[in-house]
């Protein structure tokens, strides 16, 4: 069985790249393919993270992917790649939660995510807890632009493409909430 040469070089190309792929040279399946490849971990631990079940995760993570092949085409490249991906799943993560909870919002699912492990922050139980209480005490967009920069590890031009915020404002905002966090925490000790 001959293999596609096309596949060899797929790790190689860009996300631009790869979005020009799969619009315009009917390339669909293997630039969507590498898609998955380079951001299926990502997704999957972005929605457990929020929805606290492997099930309800896998299935939000199926969907922001069948969700990202529908609509690929109409990525407009205003933004990074994962950006929009994030936000795809974050929504498809809120959509599973408003099922089972009405009126829910990412404001309601953050503070219960803060002290769990992903990726290199990992917490003791009692950290744990006392991050959640100061995150709970945080204003909104604060409290976002933390969980963003420290537990997704993205970048303040990553966050500033998902929030429409300025990066001055997000290193602003994030400074201000470490700043509240540790003094919770110092009090609390």
């Amino acid at each position: 069985m001959s293999q596609n040469p096309l596949s060899n070089t797929l790790n190689t190309l860009t996300d631009e790249q790869l979005v020009e792929l799969f619009v315009y040279q009917n390339q669909r399946v293997p630039a969507f393919n590498e898609i998955m490849n380079r951001y299926r971990k990502r997704v999957y631990y972005h929605v457990r993270n929020l929805l606290q079940n492997h099930d309800d995760a896998d299935d939000a993570a199926q969907n922001t992917f069948v969700k990202i092949w529908e609509k690929l085409e109409t990525f407009k490249g205003q933004s990074q790649l994962y950006s929009w991906i994030y936000r795809i799943a974050t929504n498809e993560a809120l959509t599973i939660l408003r099922k089972k909870v009405p009126n829910i919002s990412l404001d309601d699912v953050l503070p219960e995510t803060m002290g769990t492990t992903h990726g290199h922050h990992e917490t003791s139980e009692s950290v744990s807890q006392k991050l959640r209480e100061a995150m709970s005490q945080l204003p909104l967009k604060q409290k976002m632009v933390f969980y963003l920069r420290y537990f997704e590890d993205l970048s303040y031009a990553q966050i500033s493409e998902v929030t429409e915020t300025s990066e001055g404002a997000l290193k602003a905002s994030y400074f201000h909430a470490v700043n509240k966090i540790e003094q919770h925490i110092q009090r609390s000790i």
